[in-house]
């Protein structure tokens, strides 16, 4: 497994992953209804190209035949946005590595904080990773409610 940077041609791969981390993955914590709101079909390829645009840093966890496995993207002013590993690799150590080099580039950057709207697995996983919970967030999506939980963590 390499982590690196996404490129143009990783971007079905990425719709793919997320659409398959919230039927999959996230199932576990959420209902039918709400994976559908989340995720009703794979985005097309050019909305992952089009958010590699915008300043954001995107780093592909990539098997042996470069074959993207999970993503994590981090914004300039250090929020985490998406953060998806493919059920296949769910809780392999692939979502680590991709934090790890996220928080690495995080710090290169002079950045303070990070933050994330973080799922119940991502909750979990951040709270490992030293992140503080301040509190649920309820939200609607597609005539569906939903909530994560906004976290935070100081790297100073």
């Amino acid at each position: 497994m390499q982590i690196r940077e996404f490129r143009a041609e990783d971007a079905a791969a990425v719709a793919q992953i997320f659409h398959a981390a919230v039927h999959g993955v996230a199932r576990q914590d959420y209902t039918a209804a709400q994976c559908a709101a989340w995720s009703p079909e794979a985005a097309p390829g050019t909305v992952w190209q089009s958010r590699a645009l915008d300043g954001r840093v995107i780093f592909v966890a990539a098997d042996g035949r470069d074959q993207p496995q999970g993503f994590i993207e981090l914004e300039q002013d250090g929020h985490i946005d998406c953060f998806y590993c493919h059920p296949d690799v769910a809780g392999t150590g692939v979502g680590l590595a991709l934090y790890r080099q996220l928080e690495i580039r995080a710090r290169d950057l002079g950045l303070k904080i990070l933050y994330v709207e973080a799922s119940e697995a991502a909750k979990r996983f951040f709270t490992r990773q030293g992140f503080s919970d301040e509190g649920r967030r309820d939200f609607e999506r597609r005539g569906v409610m939903l909530h994560n939980y906004r976290m935070t963590k100081s790297l100073q």
